[in-house]
């Protein structure tokens, strides 16, 4: 039987053929996650060395002023946490800002992806290269004030949460920075921001300069991870934190995908 011919449009044109269908999230995700570190397995690996060394070198300084107790969880485990802000907020909102500037979004809007896989799929790939920084830092900073490492597996939950949280939050910034130049101001603001309110201890902070604290994503995982040095910790505690951690990271990672759908239409 021969084929059916495809139907002419009115000019006398032949029909397009129907798009492809738009591909699934989880696949999609896959994705663009293994794009992504594959891509970012050569640039920024040494900017993690820089990371850890940098926070290796806080807790070295701070040891001449902290002695113990829970000023030194609190150095210990924000300085862990600071390897994740530096690459899942600061390098995450340069490289959607470069992103944005040089047009590479267009890329993206061309493919049949969901733009919730591009940015978690972005976001999943470098918070994963903060896992050995912050792993190593939290033994390093254990055995520098004598805590107990027990519990570090509770960095397991710290560090996709945490970075999942500072993630979405350095894509928003980079995403919504309608110059680059101020994408990168937002980055290492942030994670400035994460530096003193998360290494420096809570008690030794004013009133206000605290509430800012509350509202830093980070501020949960590094509360989870300082209460785990404990000889005793209080689970459910601890996994309050992570729950609100959890909590941030849902409402960052989703400013994050309206914010790159709003740029990829402009």
């Amino acid at each position: 039987m021969a084929q059916a011919a495809e139907a002419p449009w009115p000019g006398g044109d032949v029909a397009p053929a129907p798009l492809a269908a738009r591909a699934r999230l989880l696949p999609a995700l896959a994705a663009v996650y293994r794009a992504q570190l594959s891509r970012a397995r050569v640039a920024r690996i040494p900017l993690l060395f820089v990371a850890t060394f940098q926070s290796v070198g806080i807790m070295i300084l701070m040891r001449g002023v902290v002695d113990g107790g829970m000023e030194a969880r609190s150095v210990v485990a924000g300085s862990s946490v600071l390897v994740v802000a530096f690459v899942a907020l600061n390098l995450l909102a340069q490289y959607f800002g470069q992103l944005r500037a040089s047009g590479g979004l267009d890329h993206y809007a061309t493919l049949p992806v969901p733009p919730a896989a591009v940015v978690l799929g972005a976001a999943a790939a470098y918070a994963s290269f903060t896992a050995p920084g912050t792993l190593v830092t939290a033994v390093v900073g254990s055995a520098l004030f004598q805590l107990p490492m027990t519990h570090l597996w509770v960095l397991v939950a710290v560090i996709p949460l945490s970075g999942a949280a500072l993630a979405g939050l350095g894509a928003a910034l980079g995403l919504l920075a309608p110059r680059q130049e101020l994408a990168t101001l937002c980055g290492q603001l942030g994670m400035s921001a994460a530096l003193l309110l998360g290494v420096l201890p809570a008690e030794r902070m004013p009133a206000p300069v605290s509430y800012a604290r509350d509202v830093l994503p980070s501020t949960y995982g590094v509360e989870a991870l300082a209460r785990s040095f404990d000889g005793n910790p209080d689970w459910l505690v601890v996994c309050a934190d992570l729950g609100v951690c959890a909590g941030v990271a849902v409402v960052s990672l989703t400013a994050a995908t309206w914010a790159y759908r709003r740029a990829a239409v402009r």
